[in-house]
């Protein structure tokens, strides 16, 4: 279940190894993102473009609203 969190807790998480995933379009994210996300937009989250993903490692998933 997704869970919202701080800016305290998501560097806590990343420096133990979790993935940062920014779901926004692929236009969106080449204007702006965190450093170290990957991107994979909303529309395409599957089991092909999760692969890429370390299963062993907790996910960080975000975006923002850019409308």
């Amino acid at each position: 279940m997704p869970t919202p969190i701080e800016i305290d807790r998501l560097q806590e998480l990343l420096g133990g190894g979790a993935q940062l995933v920014d779901v926004l379009p692929t236009r969106v994210y080449g204007e702006q993102h965190l450093p170290g996300a990957v991107n994979i937009p909303l529309t395409q989250l599957d089991r092909e473009t999760t692969a890429v993903l370390d299963k062993r490692s907790a996910v960080v998933v975000y975006c923002w609203d850019y409308i």
